[in-house]
């Protein structure tokens, strides 16, 4: 494990506890989201704040810019510690580590569902009940369309698939054949 990723998860778990303490762990990952994806869709802002030769007032001032006001207090503020201790880079490893740590804590897990067309919030609430009883948390399921899957459903939960699409299918029975085939 790399140092970069042990401070990462200092850092959540700090945020995570000062979210706790101000019940306010949701809305701190939902900041937390917005702020990876803000950096994702700006790379320019995200060099110029792991630049060496800008001065660490010009950082915080872009910070300040960008982010005051429009996030809470606790997440502009770790935004403001990691970049004053040159960690500016952990950002996104922070919020992979932060959601690990509240689902853990609240009991949930996420669910990536990739199915050939958008599922309904109906289809979405049945993924959720069904996987939920299936691994004894509450899912929350984000859908990913893939037109390739030619019908039913990926469930990527954690490190575990669940492949129910026909595509997965189609595949598993061929692996099959060619294996009758070859003895």
């Amino acid at each position: 494990m790399s140092s970069g990723t042990i401070v990462a998860k200092r850092y959540a778990k700090a945020l995570f506890e000062a979210a706790q303490s101000r019940n306010l762990v949701s809305p701190v990952e939902e900041e937390l989201r917005y702020t990876v994806q803000a950096l994702a869709d700006n790379k320019e802002f995200e060099a110029l704040l792991q630049h060496p030769k800008l001065d660490l007032a010009a950082k915080k001032g872009m910070l300040t810019a960008v982010f005051q006001g429009k996030v809470s207090d606790i997440v502009y503020n770790t935004l403001m510690l990691l970049v004053e201790r040159g960690r500016g880079t952990l950002v996104s490893a922070l919020y992979d580590y932060y959601v690990s740590i509240s689902n853990e804590a609240l009991g949930q897990a996420d669910a990536l569902v990739v199915s050939p067309m958008p599922l309904s919030e109906q289809e979405k609430q049945a993924v959720s009940v069904q996987f939920g009883k299936l691994i004894g948390k509450t899912v929350r399921v984000e859908n990913e369309v893939n037109p390739k899957l030619l019908g039913g459903i990926q469930v990527k939960i954690g490190d575990r698939l669940y492949d129910g699409s026909l595509s997965g299918k189609l595949s598993r029975i061929e692996t099959r054949l060619k294996q009758n085939q070859a003895m």
